[in-house]
């Protein structure tokens, strides 16, 4: 069995991050979109749902103010120029850097923070 991975984050706005991921170029499974949540596809087996903040919370109970640095999510990118094509990208639409460039031997990566502060790694591994 190849085990899925749902990653959850609250957003102030659905469509305003659903607009912004897709400016990414990253696409959505409508199957579990509506005006609460929109499910972002990563890959075959990983997804980030995007859920309205009342929504997300009401999945645990809880009503505190989500922080995005509490999480940082981290991508794999296939080379140095994908991630920064990927995080110059986000920049202009709307996201804010979140820390400097990265490079060590075999890794190379950059971060932002989406429109809801939520830190996003890229890093391109190997060589």
């Amino acid at each position: 069995m190849t085990r899925m991975m749902f990653v959850n984050l609250p957003v102030a706005d659905v469509a305003a991050s659903r607009a912004f991921w897709e400016g990414l170029g990253f696409t959505f499974n409508d199957d579990y979109s509506d005006e609460r949540a929109a499910c972002m596809v990563v890959n075959d087996s990983a997804c980030a749902m995007l859920l309205r903040q009342d929504y997300f919370h009401s999945f645990h109970g809880t009503t505190a103010p989500p922080s995005g640095d509490q999480v940082l999510v981290a991508l794999t990118a296939s080379d140095a120029a994908e991630v920064d094509r990927t995080v110059e990208r986000a920049l202009a639409a709307g996201g804010s850097p979140a820390g400097a460039k990265q490079e060590h031997p075999g890794m190379y990566g950059w971060s932002f923070r989406d429109l809801d502060g939520h830190v996003w790694e890229l890093a391109a591994m190997g060589g």
